[in-house]
C-alpha cells in the first residue's frame, strides 16, 4: 500500500474515532491523547493529519458537509418528485443526522463550543439554502416552519434533550416530508 492510501485510511479512520469520542464523551473529552487511544494511531501520526484540535474539528465539518450531500442527493434520486425539493432534501437530512450512531452533526455542536469562528463557512451556506429555499417556496413562511421544526427535533435529539419517542419523532418527520399535508 502507498503512503497516500495509507494517509487517507489513517485520516478516517481518526475522523470515524473523533466522531466516536463526541458521541461517547462530548466534546470535552476530544483530545488528542483519546484520539490516539481511539484510532490506535499515534499522536505524531495524528498531527501529521491535523495540526491541532481545529484541524480534527474542520475535517469533522467537511465529512459532515460530504455526507449531508450524500443524503440529499439519495433522498431526491429515489424517483419520488418533489414540490419542494431543497426543503424536502434539508429536512431529509435533519431526519439522518439523528439515525447515525455517530452522527456527523455532532461536528457543528463541537465547533461551536471550541471555535465559533469555524462555523463561517457553515453560515455562508446556510445563507444560500435560504436562498434556494425561498427561490423554490410556494409559501416561505411554511417552508421555514418546517424547516426549522426539522431543525430544532434534530438538534434537541443530538443534544440528548428531546423526550419524544422515536416512533412519534418519524411520524413527525413523515409529516414534514410530506407535500401533501401542506
Amino acid at each position: 500500500m502507498d503512503n497516500q492510501t495509507r494517509s487517507v485510511i489513517s485520516r478516517r479512520k481518526a475522523i470515524d474515532a473523533a466522531l466516536a469520542i463526541l458521541t461517547r464523551d462530548g466534546v470535552g473529552g476530544l483530545t488528542f491523547d483519546a484520539l490516539a487511544r481511539e484510532s490506535g494511531i499515534s499522536k505524531g501520526g495524528l498531527l501529521h493529519q491535523f495540526r491541532n484540535k481545529l484541524g480534527v474539528l474542520r475535517a469533522l465539518l467537511d465529512r459532515q458537509r460530504e455526507q449531508f450531500e450524500q443524503i440529499a442527493q439519495q433522498h431526491l434520486g429515489g424517483g419520488q418528485a418533489r414540490v419542494e425539493p431543497v426543503l424536502s432534501a434539508q429536512i431529509a437530512i435533519f431526519r439522518e443526522s439523528i439515525n447515525q450512531p455517530d452522527s456527523v452533526a455532532r461536528a457543528v455542536l463541537a465547533a461551536l463550543v471550541e471555535s465559533p469562528a469555524l462555523l463561517e463557512d457553515l453560515k455562508a451556506q446556510d445563507a444560500a439554502k435560504m436562498e434556494n429555499l425561498r427561490a423554490e417556496a410556494r409559501d416561505l413562511e411554511l417552508s421555514l416552519l418546517r424547516y426549522f421544526a426539522a431543525s430544532g427535533i434534530a438538534f434537541s435529539t443530538l443534544l440528548g434533550l428531546s423526550a419524544v419517542p422515536d416512533a412519534l419523532r418519524d411520524r413527525l418527520f413523515d409529516r414534514l416530508l410530506d407535500d401533501t399535508k401542506w
